[in-house]
């Protein structure tokens, strides 16, 4: 008997890594295409007054949100027809909102409008109302009421 003589190893092939590199690079150029590409519809810019009549043109047709004071507001509780002024003592804009408003909400007070220019005027459909960061503890039943009182 003789004995089996042993086959030499085959050879692994080597596979080419440049299919593999070119699909990534693909794969990296169409995901950076979908996010960066859309990213410019979504964005909101926070402007003020002042910087929206500045550059009205950029903001034209897109969602803002505008920020500053509230003056000259008029709401009817029936509709819920919001009218007010917002200003930043360098330009004002009439605005225009539908729904419900915060008891935060009343003349001077900090407010962030979202929404679009129309004709000069801002209609907006989120209203967020800024409110103090200070908290003060209580210290005695009077100082409950009086904050109870303040609210209503």
């Amino acid at each position: 008997m003789t004995s089996p003589t042993a086959l030499p190893q085959a050879r692994r092939r080597r596979r080419n890594p440049v299919p593999l590199v070119l699909g990534g690079l693909a794969l990296a150029l169409l995901l950076g295409f979908i996010l960066f590409g859309n990213l410019s519809k979504s964005l909101e810019y926070f402007v003020t007054p002042t910087e929206y009549r500045q550059d009205s043109a950029q903001y034209q047709g897109r969602t803002v949100r505008l920020g500053g004071l509230v003056r000259h507001a008029e709401y009817d509780r029936q509709t819920l027809n919001l009218r007010f002024t917002i200003t930043d003592y360098g330009a004002s804009y009439p605005v225009t909102y539908q729904g419900a408003v915060s008891d935060l909400f009343k003349e001077n007070q900090g407010v962030v409008v979202r929404g679009q220019f129309q004709n000069g005027v801002f209609h907006a459909n989120e209203l967020l109302v800024k409110h103090s960061e200070e908290y003060r503890v209580p210290q005695s039943q009077a100082d409950i009421k009086s904050m109870l009182k303040d609210t209503q």
